[in-house]
């Protein structure tokens, strides 16, 4: 029985095109906020129990009450910061599903929240925040005046992000639902498969020819659909003529790696990729299912459970509408309609070409079901294995670069400088599988192909690249989500393009570039490539910046590929800047700022001249926030005042400074030797903590941005706006997290009065403005501009 008493409106299994934020109006915003609120709470309809949404069906990510209400949350920070509402819903839940997880490694310790002792709300209270957020939306579209057209710099801008942000959420719910173990779920009302074949096996999966050419990719600033930072920008690659695979690789042929072994043998794995198959101890796709008791990846009190033993082979589906089309009249080839071809459905097929004389011993998970193997629907891996299987098909075969990939697109496109109609997810017959077109993947040739002859370019499965995930020349940030994709700027994430059956509005985008960790899931597939002989090599971006990991240090970047795979390694920076300052020589300054003695003590200084401000304007001295901590000098000096001090930052590299200093009383490290020093001793410097503070006081805390875990305090303040990429995204929440009766102090060299009052002379006073003179780390006298900062009566 479907848990419809999880929906606050109408039950849908179906996406919608997206938006021309060109020309459309209130009811058109309305319509589409209201379809993907819909749809992503249906998908939970699918969850047999409350209990279900409790657990966790992957040990590195939260149970699933979490991504049921996060996407409600993000709605309501984003409309907060955008200033279209002005009141929360409920901000203990607000806070409690604002952040997920995102693991560093695949062998990660499991997070507190993932099943332990934390206590999460009853669904009832859930669904009714989902209310309550969804009416205020409501009412907020059809009270807010629109302007076209939206662009990001609009507050309505903010709405998209929410909506485009539910989508991405429907998405990776519903990987996490389909590893969910087999009795916890059950199949939702016209929830529908595709077909399993068109008719005949895919038996082959020729290599397409493509001629060299140079390539340009990118979204146009000014391009009429919502888009997410890391879109923007433009590249240009001359690449050398290559072949690609008709297809996106199927089921049956990663069937051949598995029979030949593919999965025990180490030498067709990169060294990452092995160890991460050991650990996982992985001998097939994991939505395969067998009887072998093969290990799961579900967290928690489930974590032992496997989706491979003998009472998991059995089919489960029974409804005979199952695998039908719900109407929408689609028009693939092959004379396929609504959602069966020649009798096939449910994923499974009568006759001799059902694939069944590939192997019997395998069968297939999809969302809510076990289902015979659709030996045509493309394969969903990760990278690693995706990587792994090229390197066994020959020692020249590889992934699709991104530069490739846009040229696999073919002609028919155009430019997008001719507007919506230049994507394909705006086209109202795009003839390929999103959009929830199928509840699942579909065959590989159930569409036709595009003008090169490629088939499943956008939707299917997304297509792992060769490319490591990295913002394009021009990428900026955006300051209402500072932190979407930059964190993932560091080497270890792979690049997926295209899009899957589940990507719905612009997640389909001919632009759209998602990054995930290369052991991660998603519906995602890949297509083999080759450069040919004497063409040349074409070029691979991988990111080459060092990037520091708190409590782990800086980990190995391996920038190398095979010489035999015609690959060009195109080193490029992080464009997440801040990653750029995660040096041992950043570290060697802010420790000689903040402890160092060249005639005046920063910390000291900076944390006398808050309190006196403090008493000054009559503010409690309990409790303190630092944004931009360092290495803790600061707030070290003013836990001798301040009851609680919590320091935050971005830089891992300083936070492990601060928190050695708060374990041990003492830092040491070697002396760069440029470094102003506090003390050395045999080349080494030492700072330290003064004798009377009391540690316990103290809380460091590593963040991009200021979330809704900050408390409120009496004083704010904020001394790194000079090094910070996104200063706005800083400064937006301040009047969150300032007690009435509290100040704010922020103190820039290169931000004044002028530029903070736009945003905070909204709900500040500026009780006053005053130069700052300091000394910087190499002693050199600075003089910043003090402003200090009350809210209004």
């Amino acid at each position: 029985m479907a848990m419809m008493k999880v929906l606050t409106g109408k039950y849908r299994t179906t996406g919608m095109a997206p938006l021309d934020l060109s020309s459309c109006s209130k009811s058109d915003i309305l319509e589409y906020f209201e379809a993907s609120y819909d749809l992503n709470e249906s998908l939970f309809t699918g969850l047999k129990d409350e209990e279900a949404f409790y657990k966790c069906p992957d040990r590195l990510r939260l149970p699933l009450i979490f991504y049921y209400a996060h996407t409600a949350t993000v709605y309501v920070n984003k409309l907060m910061l955008a200033g279209l509402m002005s009141q929360r819903v409920n901000l203990h839940f607000e806070t409690m599903f604002e952040t997920g997880v995102d693991e560093m490694s695949w062998d990660d310790t499991e997070n507190y929240r993932m099943g332990g002792s934390f206590q999460w709300p009853p669904l009832e209270e859930t669904v009714e925040f989902r209310r309550l957020v969804r009416n205020r939306i409501r009412q907020l579209i059809e009270d807010t005046p629109l302007q076209l057209p939206i662009t990001q710099d609009s507050p309505w801008w903010a709405v998209m992000m929410g909506v485009e942000h539910e989508k991405i959420h429907i998405e990776t719910s519903s990987v996490l639902i389909r590893q969910m173990p087999i009795t916890m779920v059950t199949t939702p009302p016209k929830w529908k498969y595709a077909p399993a074949s068109t008719g005949a096996s895919i038996k082959k999966n020729p290599l397409l020819r493509v001629e060299g050419a140079e390539v340009t990719f990118g979204k146009p600033e000014d391009f009429p659909s919502y888009g997410w930072c890391v879109e923007y920008g433009q590249r240009t690659f001359k690449v050398p003529t290559f072949e690609a695979s008709k297809f996106k690789v199927t089921n049956r042929e990663i069937l051949q790696f598995v029979k030949a072994g593919g999965y025990e043998n180490s030498s067709y794995w990169t060294k990452e990729g092995w160890k991460w198959r050991c650990f996982r101890q992985a001998r097939h796709p994991t939505f395969w299912v067998c009887t072998k008791g093969c290990k799961s990846g579900c967290g928690a009190v489930i974590s032992s459970h496997s989706h491979c033993l003998p009472e998991y082979f059995t089919t489960t589906y029974s409804d005979p509408n199952v695998g039908h089309s719900n109407g929408n009249g689609i028009s693939p080839q092959n004379g396929v309609q609504n959602g069966t071809s020649n009798g096939h459905q449910n994923g499974t097929a009568n006759g001799q070409h059902n694939g069944n004389e590939c192997q019997p011993d395998f069968r297939l998970r999809v969302m809510f079901d076990v289902i015979e193997m659709p030996w045509d629907w493309p394969v969903v891996v990760n990278y690693h294995e995706a990587r792994a299987f090229c390197a066994w098909k020959g020692p020249e075969f590889r992934m699709l670069t991104e530069a490739e990939f846009n040229m696999i697109q073919g002609g028919a496109l155009g430019d997008p400088s001719k507007g919506v109609t230049s994507d394909p997810v705006f086209h109202k017959d795009p003839q390929a599988n999103f959009r929830l077109t199928f509840g699942s993947s579909s065959p590989v040739d159930l569409y036709p192909p595009n003008d090169l002859g490629f088939h499943d370019v956008y939707g299917n499965v997304w297509e792992w690249v060769e490319d490591h995930f990295n913002g394009l020349p021009g990428y900026k940030q955006h300051h209402l989500y500072d932190d979407y994709a930059s964190p993932c700027f560091d080497a270890r994430h792979g690049l997926m393009l295209g899009g899957s059956w589940a990507s719905d509005g612009t997640y389909n985008s001919r632009f759209s570039r998602m990054g995930f960790r290369r052991h991660f899931y998603q519906h995602a597939g890949f297509r083999v490539a080759r450069t040919l002989p004497g063409a040349g090599k074409s070029p691979v971006v991988m990111v080459n910046t060092d990037v520091y990991i708190l409590g782990a240090g800086v980990e190995e970047n391996d920038l190398t590929v095979p010489e035999t795979v015609g690959l060009e390694v195109v080193p490029m920076s992080s464009t997440n800047k801040q990653f750029h300052q995660e040096t041992e020589e950043q570290l060697a300054a802010m420790l000689a700022l903040q402890y160092g003695n060249s005639g005046q003590n920063y910390s000291k200084d900076l944390a006398d001249f808050c309190v006196e401000k403090a008493n000054l304007y009559g503010c409690p001295l309990q409790n303190v926030v630092q944004l931009g901590c360092g290495t803790g000098g600061v707030v070290y000096q003013l836990a001798r005042t301040y009851k609680e001090v919590i320091g935050v930052d971005y830089c891992g590299r300083c936070l492990d400074a601060a928190i050695t200093l708060q374990k041990t009383g003492e830092f040491h490290w070697p002396t760069p030797n440029k470094a102003k020093k506090p003390r050395t001793e045999n080349g080494t410097t030492t700072v330290s903590i003064p004798a009377d503070v009391q540690k316990d006081r103290l809380t460091f805390k590593q963040m991009t941005w200021v979330p809704n875990e900050i408390p409120k305090a009496d004083l704010i303040l904020m001394d790194f706006l000079d090094r910070v990429t996104n200063p706005k995204a800083w400064w937006l929440r301040l009047w969150e997290i300032v007690t009435d009766n509290g100040i704010v102090v922020v103190i820039s060299q290169k931000v004044g009065k002028d530029k903070l009052s736009a945003d905070l002379g909204k709900k500040f006073d500026l009780l006053e403005e005053q130069e700052y003179q300091f000394q910087d780390s190499q002693g050199q006298s600075k003089v910043a501009m003090a402003t200090i900062w009350k809210l209004k009566l």
